[in-house]
């Protein structure tokens, strides 16, 4: 009996060993099972060029409104909205009934001086009745001279007529005017620019222009003025960019994109793949590995160039990024690296 219960001991024990040894191995087996299996990337810095982007509308050079100073009938217009005039070419011909008349009132007036002038000289007339004579006479000199100026209307620029308003035989009145003279030979560009630019912009500075009126073409502009004040509701300041036009393709109204290189900076490449989005968030994430397990580093993104993101901070040059898996990850959590 005594070696029965030996034995049963015995089996018993060995029995324990058995099973602690099976519940360890499924245990580390549990373990390996919970790891999260993952793919990751080693990333590298490179020299990337800081552009920014900004839109505006293409503007003319310079911009005249032809008009008299005051009301006259349109005796004739000599040009058409999109003909190219030149610098001191007559434009405009108006009434000069008024004008006619005015030429003989003047006339009158330098006769009469004259024979005051000569009753003054020997003692005929008083100095008053001279000088109101003198006065008389420059006014009558210097309303024809603004009339004879106002009846032939030039361009006082060369460029291209974008507008007319006004047909032969209209009364221009004070309201729109008779025609618009646009210089296009160079058109220019008003871009407002972040102020934290405001150091790295200078006059001369290249600017590469697109167009959607030219698909896939890029035109060279450059910096002309740097406003010297910051807009405080927009933390921004204007920057005025001339683009050289001797073809004439680019016109006023033109929608385009002004492109702005502010040199390199050395940063971060990660690909597309390794980015999580905080859910109810704009922030970026990248799951980072080191020594078996991840961290969730929170990173701040710069351009998008191609099939990566550019990084400004967050991630460091030679890190390992997981770009699979993250679905099943969590800040500190040790992971399987799988090809």
């Amino acid at each position: 009996m005594k070696y029965i219960k030996t034995l049963s001991l015995a089996a018993i024990a060995t029995l324990a060993v058995s099973c602690g040894n099976n519940n360890s191995a499924e245990k580390e087996e549990a373990v390996q099972q919970e790891k999260a299996q993952v793919k990751i990337a080693k990333v590298k810095s490179e020299d990337i060029p800081q552009t920014e982007t900004y839109t505006a509308t293409v503007e003319s050079d310079v911009k005249n409104n032809i008009a008299p100073n005051t009301p006259f009938r349109i005796e004739k217009i000599y040009v058409e909205v999109g003909d190219n005039v030149r610098k001191g070419q007559v434009l405009v011909q108006l009434d000069a009934s008024n004008l006619h008349q005015l030429k003989l009132q003047l006339e009158n007036q330098k006769i009469e001086f004259q024979r005051t002038e000569q009753l003054y000289q020997v003692g005929g007339a008083s100095k008053a009745e001279y000088d109101n004579a003198k006065m008389q006479l420059d006014v009558f000199s210097t309303q024809y001279k603004q009339l004879t100026e106002n009846t032939q209307l030039v361009s006082p620029i060369s460029g291209v007529v974008t507008a007319r308003n006004y047909d032969n035989g209209d009364m221009y009145g004070s309201g729109l005017p008779i025609l618009t003279i646009e210089q296009i030979n160079p058109v220019k560009l008003l871009v407002n620019i972040s102020e934290n630019f405001y150091k790295q912009v200078a006059k001369g500075m290249p600017v590469d222009i697109e167009l959607d009126a030219y698909d896939g073409e890029t035109f060279n502009g450059k910096v002309t003025i740097v406003y010297p004040t910051v807009d405080q509701a927009t933390h921004t300041f204007p920057v005025e960019v001339v683009i050289d036009n001797s073809s004439q393709k680019v016109r006023p109204g033109m929608f385009a994109r002004a492109t702005v290189n502010f040199g390199n900076k050395n940063h971060v490449i990660v690909p597309d793949e390794a980015l999580v989005k905080q859910i109810g968030a704009g922030d970026r994430y990248v799951y980072v590995y080191k020594d078996g397990k991840v961290s969730y580093n929170k990173v701040e993104l710069g351009k998008h160039i191609g099939t990566n993101y550019e990084i400004i901070s967050g991630v460091n040059p030679g890190d390992e990024v997981v770009i699979a898996g993250q679905s099943r990850l969590a800040d500190g959590k040790e992971v399987e690296v799988v090809k």
